[in-house]
Order: structure tokens, then sequence, then C-alpha cells
């Protein structure tokens, strides 16, 4: 194994929760199919309807996935940072992709083709079960966003997104705060939670008046987490 792509593999093993709790030697061979792809802010991932033929691991920066309607308008399903697995479906059905991901920032990820994937996995059946569980994770995820905008009002619908955020970006701070280490507008988080931007900012100026999130050098800071967890409970 080269140098370059030794220090690939360690960078995946380093970066991806999505390898946490696989067996470390799987973990490592899964990383050593990997070669790194580097994404310009702005520029497409893959499109809604490409040919799904690998998935990736985010080591650097951000994307965002997003699906388009016919008249062109578009909406925010998520916001992804390091560590993230993006275009997993594909190992399993390999049907084209489901939404378009795009990079925000400059980004640089670890991408594994689904045919090396498959004789690896296949001679590694725990590989299955892992990334299995990951989807599975991702599933319930969808399912929790779709019964929050049938029935969370917008409140609930913002602090959903709040905590999805934190997830992916989130950084622990003194007293249990959490600081979400993304820039995000106030259009971005409407669109994520199916809200007017209008709505959605009187909903974060109360939050804040009442200390329940804040804003630190342009970056939001989830103050009180059981009051949007509670919030954001069907």
């Amino acid at each position: 194994m080269s140098v370059e792509h030794a220090t690939i593999k360690q960078t995946i093993l380093d970066r991806s929760f999505s390898l946490e709790g696989l067996d470390p030697e799987l973990a490592a061979g899964l990383a050593a199919l990997a070669r790194t792809v580097k994404v310009d802010p702005g520029r497409t991932l893959f499109h809604a309807g490409d040919p799904g033929n690998g998935f990736y691991v985010v080591l650097d920066g951000s994307l965002k996935v997003c699906v388009n309607s016919c008249a062109g308008s578009e909406q925010l399903l998520a916001m992804l940072g390091a560590g993230s697995l993006v275009g997993e479906l594909s190992i399993f059905d390999g049907q084209p992709r489901s939404a378009t991901v795009v990079a925000v920032k400059p980004a640089r990820l670890a991408f594994i083709e689904k045919s090396a994937f498959d004789r690896f996995a296949d001679d590694h059946p725990a590989v299955y079960r892992h990334i299995l569980h990951i989807v599975g994770q991702r599933l319930r995820h969808s399912n929790d966003a779709l019964a929050a905008r049938s029935f969370l009002p917008l409140p609930g619908r913002v602090a959903q997104t709040l905590l999805q955020l934190a997830g992916s970006f989130g950084r622990p701070l003194e007293n249990e705060r959490v600081l979400i280490h993304y820039k995000i507008s106030q259009s971005d988080i409407a669109s994520m939670s199916g809200g007017a931007r209008e709505n959605v900012s009187r909903v974060l100026n109360d939050w804040k008046r009442g200390g329940t999130i804040s804003r630190i050098s342009g970056y939001y800071c989830i103050e009180d987490r059981p009051t949007l967890e509670a919030a954001a409970t069907l």
C-alpha cells in the first residue's frame, strides 16, 4: 500500500463515525478500498437519478441533500458534515440516486465503488450488518421527519432541525451546551423545517430571548437541549 493510500485509509478510520462499532480489522479493510474525491463549493456530487455506483464518506467540508420539484423549487432535506455516509442505499439496491447532493463548503470524500464493496462484504458479512444498521437509523430519521411534517407545529419542526444539525456539526461546550459549528441561514432552516422564513425567524428569536438557543460568532448554540427535545417530540 502506498503512503498516500495509507494516509487516506487512516483519515477515514479517524473521521468516519459511520465505521464506529465495526471490527477494527474490517473497518481497516473497508477503508483500504476507498479513493478520495474533492468537490468545490457549489458543485454537485451527484444528481437524483444518477447511477448508484457506490457510496461516500465525508472526510472534510459540508454538503446539502436536496430534491427538486418539476417547477424547479428546492427542498433541503439534510446538511452533512465530516463522518457522514452519503449514497449508502446504492449498496443494497443498485438503484439510481434518490436525491441530489451538493457541496456547500470545499469537501473531501472517500468513495468506495459498489463492486469493490460487494466483493469485500461477501467475504465478511458483518460489514453488511453494520451498514444495514446505519441505513436503519437513516430510515428511522426519515420516518421521524415525515411524521414531524405531518403532526408537529412549526416550533417542533425547527427544534428537530436544530437537533439534526447538532448531530452533524455539534461541538460540546461547558454546561452541556452544544455549538452548531456550521453557519446556516434562516432560509435553510426554514427549508429543512417546512416553514416560511419569517415564521421560522420568529421562532428562533423567541428561543433566543428565552435562553433556549444563542448565537456565538454567527453560529447557533443550543443552550437548553431538553426544551428543544421536548418541542421536537410528537
